[in-house]
């Protein structure tokens, strides 16, 4: 599943970053790494943008982003 895919509250493990070179350095860049834990903490009322906090940090992140960041749920 991917990142968008997950509800307020949710928790998401990342498996893969599927974007573009540029992109994928950028969010690499910003702490999403492989294997750390996101969770969402707001969604807009149209789901753009998504709000998520990963290693205590909130960050903010267009739709289209976060539809590249493939998790896994965590409970």
């Amino acid at each position: 599943m991917n990142l968008s895919q997950l509800r307020k509250g949710q928790c998401g493990k990342v498996l893969k970053i599927e974007a573009v070179p540029t992109l994928r350095k950028r969010l690499l860049d910003m702490g999403l790494l492989i294997g750390e834990v996101v969770k969402v903490e707001g969604v807009a009322p149209l789901g753009d943008p998504m709000e998520v906090t990963v290693r205590n940090y909130r960050l903010t992140l267009r739709k289209k982003e976060v539809e590249q960041i493939i998790v896994e749920e965590v409970l």
